[in-house]
């Protein structure tokens, strides 16, 4: 069986890694039924510690293409990802083409698939925001509508998608668990403190905020720094200041210090993991790192008026915070909080050996 896994940004390859791993150990034990995995990097992420070093030191395999295709607007780049991806569809023709979450790499690589009758499997199928004016939601509704396998990370995902219907489609709706659960584990030992922070070992909060939304409004973004500095007066707080939030903040010249505040650059993997395991609150308007903040068993306040992981809110795991001046107060209710992080929602973390079972027993070859 021959495989192209279309990537575009760099959790993509950290989650992909696990799957990579579980091909392998399934080529060790059946040689008679070897995968060929071929990864094609679209580019779409230009990511400065997307470097060898990066591949090297997590022990990810390579691209073997690497279309190098970035800062386009939606259109171009989904456009000029179609064109590219096809070609390679048509000298490789793989059996299957795999797709993860929702950037437009992941639309691109279905879409090119699709139409070429190729088969498509999509890891972390059946997430919804219900937020269509945010373009991951776009693009990942229209994936799961093209492809052959949909692989849910969790119970909310195989609902949404038995409520849109695929129960009555010709596809197979697979619940494996959350893949990103299985490169947490793998790498939890391998996790590096961040060289900036050596006097800080526990007891602070994590802060990413990198979406437009948070970030293009000057008001509403001074605002977020305003309450910072006020749970600065309790909390120390480690904040990783994306490329996009550091060009806003000196756009509208917005200038703070804290003794409790922590500025760093973004950060690796492996430095995040140690953040979330050392940590004791995550303050973030990403989707991953509300799940990740899940898997290291701490409270999360996500900057956002809706979540794709809507059962973190239901087991009080997660708490949204849409309005700035909120802040304070959905910290406080979150420490305060008991929650159970023994549920497992997201699997025990082999999501990528279902995957691959999955994926040798399909009768889609």
């Amino acid at each position: 069986m021959k495989i192209i896994t279309v990537l575009g940004a760099r959790p993509q390859f950290i989650k992909a890694s696990a799957l990579s791993r579980a091909i392998s150990r399934h080529n060790e034990l059946n040689p008679e039924k070897v995968i060929t995995e071929i990864i094609l990097h679209t580019g779409q992420h230009f990511d400065h510690n997307m470097s060898q070093t990066f591949f090297e030191d997590m022990a990810i395999p390579k691209p073997t293409y690497n279309l190098d295709i970035n800062s386009l607007s939606h259109g171009a780049m989904t456009g000029r990802m179609l064109e590219k991806i096809e070609k390679i569809l048509l000298t490789e023709k793989p059996d299957w083409v795999i797709v993860y979450g929702d950037t437009n790499s992941t639309l691109a690589g279905a879409l090119a698939a699709s139409k070429l009758h190729i088969p498509v499997a999509h890891i972390e199928s059946g997430l919804r925001s219900f937020n269509m004016k945010m373009p991951e939601e776009i693009n990942r509704i229209l994936t799961d509508q093209i492809s052959k396998i949909l692989f849910c990370p969790n119970d909310t995902a195989l609902e949404n998608l038995n409520k849109e219907g695929f129960v009555e489609k010709p596809v197979s709706v697979v619940k494996t668990g959350d893949i990103m659960l299985d490169s947490a584990l793998h790498y939890k030992n391998s996790a590096i403190k961040p060289k900036s922070l050596i006097s800080l070992d526990t007891n602070f909060a994590v802060l990413t905020m990198h979406r437009a939304e948070n970030t293009d409004n000057p008001q509403r973004l001074n605002d977020y720094i305003e309450n910072l500095l006020d749970l600065c007066g309790t909390q120390k707080v480690v904040f990783a200041i994306h490329p996009r939030t550091a060009a806003k903040l000196a756009q509208f010249n917005i200038q703070f210090e804290h003794e409790n505040l922590f500025k760093i650059d973004p950060v690796g993997y492996l430095e995040m993991i140690w953040l979330l395991d050392n940590c004791s609150l995550v303050l973030t308007d990403s989707g991953g790192l509300q799940k990740e903040a899940f898997f290291f068993h701490k409270p999360c306040v996500t900057l956002r008026s809706e979540t794709e992981w809507t059962e973190l809110v239901e087991v009080g795991a997660n708490i949204l915070c849409p309005e700035p001046e909120n802040l304070l107060l959905s910290v406080s209710t979150q420490l305060k909080r008991s929650i159970n992080y023994n549920s497992a929602l997201y699997g025990c973390g082999s999501a990528a050996q279902q995957i691959v079972e999955t994926l040798t027993e399909s009768n889609h070859v």
